[in-house]
């Protein structure tokens, strides 16, 4: 099972490296891993996408809260949130085959932000499904390159993480 961790820490050098070793030393993967500075520049959220059980999803809590410059660790994962990715994707394009991938990236509500001779880059947000689902569309068009942010997630409403 996907577990979504929301982490906030301070906002400090080397914090990153820590929570890295911790999963590493307990040989727990990092499916996805995004960080970013909050509304308050001394602190900054990660959303963690961890694999596991619930006993793997104990541990991994009990050692992030061990760390000094955690400051809270919530599993948003059972909560309404909010949770989105960003892709960009270049793919060859060539006269023949423009119409056509234009008609996906509408179809997916994503946008073309470069356009060259023998390709296009298309930038995509959404869930991962979305993500997945027109990067297999592109692929029959030859994706030259590809990256993807990690899963950034905030529960709905007024509660705070």
């Amino acid at each position: 099972m996907k577990h979504t961790l929301a982490v906030l820490v301070e906002n400090k050098s080397g914090v990153l490296a820590r929570v890295a070793v911790l999963f590493s030393r307990r040989g727990y993967n990092i499916d996805s891993l995004a960080v970013g500075v909050t509304e308050d520049p001394t602190i900054s959220r990660m959303t963690i996408v961890v694999r596991g059980d619930d006993h793997v999803l104990e541990q991994v809590t009990k050692q992030l809260n061990k760390l000094i410059d955690v400051i809270k660790v919530t599993d948003i994962s059972s909560d309404e949130s909010v949770e989105r990715e960003l892709a960009l994707i270049k793919v060859t394009a060539d006269a023949n085959t423009r119409s056509e991938i234009i008609q996906i990236v509408d179809i997916f509500r994503a946008r073309i932000i470069d356009v060259a001779a023998k390709s296009m880059t298309i930038e995509v947000t959404g869930d991962e499904e979305k993500i997945v689902g027109i990067e297999q569309l592109l692929s029959s068009f030859g994706i030259k390159e590809m990256v993807r942010t990690g899963k950034v997630a905030l529960t709905r409403g007024i509660k705070s993480v």
